[in-house]
């Protein structure tokens, strides 16, 4: 056997000893998950809107992420009443509903003051059919986005998604004439 034959198979086996020890110890996996980019969630999200892959795509990933915040369960409760739109069979569609519910609960138990949540679960509840009995929140929820408006906490969110929550709410006619007034004049600020 020619020499640097030997060396090379010694080095190949020293190498894959030495990553296996460092492995074992623990010193060769990812301790914490990376910062998820919000912005790239947001834009996902859109898109998920009309489409199924997307939508099961991104479920999987932010599925992955093994200490997830309040942000991101909420974005897992948008992601399956996203589902629940996606799915045929009215059966699948109750569940990720009743997911959904679940999900945007614990959220909002632990960041209640979050504009973004608040948001989400505002719009889905706005955009689902009312005798399903998932508008439940739409008081608070607007009550206390106005709130942060009026207090300009905006947690995560950016200016442009600052701007799109005023939009919706002043769309969705569901603020009173005092609200309405108060977010046009915080639009019109931004």
């Amino acid at each position: 056997m020619p020499a640097t034959l030997k060396y090379n198979s010694a080095k190949y086996l020293l190498s894959a000893m030495l990553a296996g020890m460092l492995m074992s110890f623990g010193l060769g996996k990812k301790t914490i998950d990376p910062a998820p980019d919000l912005p790239s969630i947001r834009k996902l999200l859109v898109a998920a809107l009309e489409s199924k892959k997307t939508t099961d795509s991104l479920y999987k990933s932010l599925g992955e992420i093994k200490e997830r915040s309040a942000l991101i369960n909420a974005y897992m409760g948008t992601l399956e009443a996203l589902k629940a739109k996606h799915a045929w069979n009215p059966y699948n569609k109750f569940k990720y509903l009743n997911d959904c519910e679940k999900t945007f609960k614990s959220a909002v138990a632990t960041d209640p003051h979050n504009i973004e949540i608040r948001f989400m679960r505002f719009s889905i509840e706005h955009n689902v059919p009312k005798f399903l009995g998932y508008t439940k929140n739409l008081t608070d929820d607007r009550l206390e986005m106005v709130k942060q408006i009026d207090a300009k906490y905006y947690a995560s969110a950016d200016k442009v998604l600052v701007k799109t929550i005023i939009k919706f709410m002043l769309e969705s006619k569901r603020c009173t004439a005092d609200e309405q007034k108060r977010l046009h004049q915080h639009l019109a600020a931004l």
